[in-house]
């Protein structure tokens, strides 16, 4: 059994136990609205989990009845916030430790417990995780267009490649709502769950993660992100670069010593 750790912050929350790390966004009263702290906040605890060799799976969810109802457009409306300001604008921006970019470097698994809606920069957030579950109650709003602005966070280089072109280009256009089950339905989630068994399902699905080797999963979710911009001959030589180095872990040898024995493996991450 790990010993729980657990920090608070104002905005974001981080615990971690049984090698799972939840990340759960904390403004309720403003529907988890991402102001300049809460960004801050949210890129360190994912790079803190990613660089734990005890974490092994990551749970991003938030608290309340949304998941995070986008950027904090009250601010922006004053002139303030996340990307908001007078002059002229930055031509060449630091993107390096913001959500979206950390989201998409890590190479440990992470899900979005998605517990209310998602829209805007929620939903590319959502969209920039591994798996999805869905709360039946939940719904992902892709409504930039409608705001006058375009997905910013992600959603128009994961959409394209998780649904197709036509169907990305139909929702981000027209600005749509999706109900849980439609995202389902269209590739977006791998399941909706009844409300109040949100969390226990991720959790459930997070273990069924963790109980692997972690380094192997690690490398898989590695290889599987190069390959979305590399030629398969690369691929396939860049895919045995990692491979020779793992048959030399003690994991990869438990893991062929408990087939042989016919029993459950335990890896240690080494």
């Amino acid at each position: 059994m790990n010993k729980p750790e657990r920090i608070e912050t104002d905005e974001v929350l981080y615990d971690v136990r049984e090698h799972i790390a939840t990340i759960t966004l904390n403004a309720p009263e403003r529907m988890n609205t991402i102001s300049g702290p809460m960004l801050g906040q949210l890129s360190q605890s994912l790079i803190k989990a990613d660089a734990d060799p005890d974490v092994r799976c990551i749970i991003l969810t938030g608290t309340g009845k949304a998941f995070c109802a986008g950027l904090d457009l009250r601010q922006a409306t004053q002139g303030a916030g996340v990307g908001i300001g007078a002059g002229v604008s930055a031509t060449d921006l630091d993107l390096r430790n913001t959500p979206p970019t950390v989201l998409h470097a890590l190479n440990t698994p992470i899900i979005c417990a998605v517990n209310g809606g998602a829209a805007g920069y929620g939903a590319d957030t959502a969209i920039g995780c591994d798996i999805r579950i869905m709360a039946q109650s939940s719904k992902l709003a892709l409504s930039f267009c409608k705001r006058g602005i375009l997905p910013e966070s992600g959603g128009t280089w994961l959409l394209p490649r998780l649904l197709g072109w036509e169907k990305a280009a139909k929702i981000i256009f027209t600005g749509r709502t999706l109900p849980a089950e439609e995202c389902v339905e269209l590739g977006l989630a791998s399941e909706v769950v009844p409300d109040a068994e949100l969390m226990p399902r991720a959790r459930a699905l997070a273990a069924e993660i963790a109980a692997n080797a972690p380094l192997a999963v690690a490398a898989a979710k590695r290889m599987m992100r190069m390959g979305l911009n590399e030629p398969f001959n690369e691929h396939v030589h860049h895919v045995y670069l990692q491979l020779l180095p793992l048959m030399r872990t003690k994991d990869a040898r438990e893991g062929m010593l408990a087939f042989v024995e016919k029993r459950t493996p335990k890896f240690e991450g080494q």
